[in-house]
């Protein structure tokens, strides 16, 4: 007898950059582990153009010191953005909100949305729950979100609370946000060249 298995379901999945910029990392106190989450980052867009989408989200809003085209406005020099890599623009915390992410994403089948980068307390948790709250599969990675110390909590703390929040988020019919590592998440990407078939 011969069985028949369906192929596996492919879920096409977005790296979402989010705001880091030169003026996001610019005052005191510092960024948490900025230079590692950059490294971490970098590697995980690397990893991402093999076979999926990688997208920078920059805030922009002259007031808050982030002009368009401005310097501090700019993505941080560290990071190696692709030249295929997408870049939008938002004004709020949700990268969702009043931008064409959604659309970009749904018009190139996106189901799974990792989300890293800047300011875990703020717009980076802004993002994570529109994605979930909007029919995305939504992985957090969990070592390469930053933030800065707060007057309440310092940063570690506001990362690890945020990781904890996450994890617990209720959603229907099952669905959960998951935690990776960097390393995790490397571990799930395919390596070398993309197919042509």
């Amino acid at each position: 007898m011969i069985h028949v298995h369906p192929p596996p379901t492919t879920i096409m999945r977005a790296l979402l950059i989010v705001d880091m910029q030169v003026g996001c990392f610019r005052g005191d106190p510092p960024r948490y582990e900025a230079d590692t989450i950059v490294e971490r980052i970098n590697a995980l867009a690397e990893a991402f153009r093999v076979r999926e989408l990688v997208v920078y989200i920059q805030h922009t809003d002259a007031a808050e010191g982030l002009a368009r085209d401005s310097e501090e406005w700019q993505i941080l020099p560290m990071l190696c953005v692709g030249a295929a890599d997408e870049r939008l623009e938002k004004a709020g915390c949700d990268a969702f909100l009043e931008t064409g992410l959604e659309s970009l994403l749904r018009g190139r089948d996106v189901d799974e949305v990792v989300i890293t980068g800047c300011a875990t307390d703020f717009c980076v948790d802004t993002t994570v729950r529109f994605a979930a709250a909007h029919g995305f599969h939504v992985t957090v990675v969990s070592d390469a979100h930053t933030t800065r110390d707060r007057p309440h909590l310092d940063a570690p703390t506001i990362i690890r609370h945020h990781n904890y929040i996450w994890r617990d988020f209720l959603l229907p019919k099952g669905r959960k946000i998951r935690l990776v590592t960097t390393e995790e998440c490397l571990g799930e990407l395919p390596r070398g060249p993309a197919s042509d078939t």
